[in-house]
C-alpha cells in the first residue's frame, strides 16, 4: 500500500532587494508533498520560543520540512551521506525540547 502524503502548495515571493529597490519582481510557486502536516509542526515550533520570533520558527520549520522530505526521498544519493548520520540525532534532540 502507497504512503499518501500532504499536498502543499507554496508561493514565494521577492519583495524587495537587499539596495531597497522593488522591480523586477520576482516570483517562484512549487507544489510539493509531505509526510507531515507542515501547519501544525510550525505551531508546534512556534510554541517551543526557541527563535527570536515566530518568523524565524516558521521559517525553521518550513526549511527544515522541505530539506528533510528531500533527504529522506533521496536517503541512498552519496550527497546526504553524513546528513544520514546527524539528522536523526538533530530530529531526537529537536523533538526532546
Amino acid at each position: 500500500m502507497e504512503k499518501r502524503s500532504n499536498k502543499y502548495y507554496l508561493t514565494l515571493s521577492l519583495k524587495e532587494y537587499a539596495n531597497g529597490k522593488t522591480a523586477p519582481a520576482k516570483e517562484l510557486g512549487i507544489e510539493f508533498e509531505n509526510h507531515d502536516e507542515i501547519f501544525s509542526i510550525i505551531e508546534k515550533m512556534n510554541a517551543k520560543n526557541l527563535f527570536e520570533s515566530e518568523s524565524e520558527a516558521t521559517q525553521f520549520a518550513l526549511g527544515l520540512k522541505l530539506f528533510g522530505e528531500i533527504k529522506l526521498k533521496h536517503r541512498n544519493n552519496p550527497l546526504f551521506d553524513e546528513m544520514n548520520e546527524v539528522f536523526p540525532v538533530f530530529m531526537k534532540k529537536l523533538k526532546s525540547l
